[in-house]
């Protein structure tokens, strides 16, 4: 309110002072001035009592709605409050139902499945009980047998004594069966032994006669390679007989070689010297002839120059 006030204030102050500086340009008197400014500040005080009065209406005005506002904002609130409230409550009654219903329906189809199940059993039942029934027909034949039986003859005295001489022979046949069984098994098995050890000297004698093949060819080949090696000493014989031959006489060669140049050294040989010597003499001896030679013809040589 305070500041509604200054702001009044200050607007017609503002108004007044302008009017004020309008005046003076007229030159009024002082009294007329003075007179002139209080009518006019007559009517802005009134004025302006007359925008706060309206202004404080306003203001009530705006608080009551506000109040009123409030007042149904808070009403709206508990209405919302109370309307959620519901909605929970409805969703959990809904809820509850519908797990009711899954429930019921869960319950009724297991009740279903077990009054399948149970059907099942009580029409297996209904077929075995035939069945036994059935067998119970049947083996009444065998009752009807077994009775004539023990009219006809006076070995059994009772049923029982004929099911035990059933079972004896059962028994006794059983026993034969697996000695039968017992003694095939046993020749089967010697035939085996005898097939086993038969292939085994078949296959010992396939091995021998590989051996014997492989020595044979073994044999061959020596045979071959001594014909081959006598062949081959026979040639060495031959061709020894003859370089001996040729050794004779080269040794003879030489030996007649030495003998002429020692008799034309008028040397007499007082002793036995190896052909290798003899040849090493005769080397020498060529060596020396061949010197002399060679000076005789170059001083024949010389002689001719001069």
């Amino acid at each position: 309110m305070l500041n509604l006030d200054e702001y009044f204030k200050t607007t017609f102050e503002d108004k007044l002072l302008f009017k004020m500086l309008e005046r003076e340009e007229d030159q009024l008197t002082p009294a007329t001035r003075l007179l002139e400014k209080r009518r006019e500040l007559a009517e802005v005080e009134q004025a302006l009592a007359t925008q706060k009065e309206e202004f404080q209406m306003k203001m009530e005005s705006l608080q009551q709605r506000r109040a009123e506002l409030e007042r149904k904002e808070l009403q709206l609130k508990e209405s919302l409050e109370k309307f959620d409230k519901f909605l929970k409550e409805n969703d959990l009654k809904k809820n509850r139902a519908i797990k009711k219903a899954n429930d019921e329906r869960d319950m009724k189809k297991a009740k279903d499945k077990e009054i399948e199940i149970l059907q099942v059993e009580s029409e297996n039942l209904n077929k075995e009980c035939k069945q036994m029934k059935n067998k119970q027909d049947a083996y009444m034949i065998f009752n009807s047998f077994m009775l004539r039986i023990l009219n006809d003859t006076e070995e059994f005295n009772e049923i029982r004594d004929i099911i035990s001489r059933y079972d004896t022979l059962i028994s006794t046949y059983k026993d034969l069966v697996e000695a039968e069984q017992r003694n095939q098994d046993m020749i089967e098995k010697i035939k085996q032994n005898t097939l086993r050890e038969t292939e085994e000297k078949h296959n010992e004698i396939l091995g021998y006669n590989n051996l014997l093949s492989n020595l044979q060819s073994e044999v061959e080949y020596y045979e071959s390679k001594a014909l081959f090696w006598e062949s081959k000493w026979n040639h060495i014989k031959n061709t020894a007989s003859k370089e001996a031959l040729k050794s004779g006489q080269i040794k003879m060669a030489t030996r007649n070689l030495y003998n002429v140049i020692k008799t034309y050294q008028e040397q007499i040989i007082t002793e036995e010297v190896t052909t290798l010597q003899q040849l090493n003499y005769v080397r020498i001896f060529g060596e020396d002839l061949t010197t002399i030679t060679q000076t005789i013809y170059n001083e024949f040589c010389q002689d001719e120059v001069n």
